[in-house]
């Protein structure tokens, strides 16, 4: 399960990245929700993506 945490406050590299404008009001949203930045929950979401696919290729 997907569980915000402020663990990424020191990321420093920057690169430009696209969304839809429906995903990133759902982003925007959430991080407003649990009062993090919206690069701190996207960073998150990006690392339990990575996370729980290497779980899946292990089986």
């Amino acid at each position: 399960m997907f569980k915000v945490d402020k663990e990424f406050k020191s990321a420093n590299i920057s690169r430009t990245i696209r969304f839809t404008e429906p995903l990133f009001e759902r982003l925007n949203k959430m991080a407003a929700e649990n009062d993090i930045s919206f690069n701190l929950l996207v960073l998150q979401c990006c690392k339990y993506a990575l996370d729980n696919q290497e779980k899946e290729d292990e089986k």
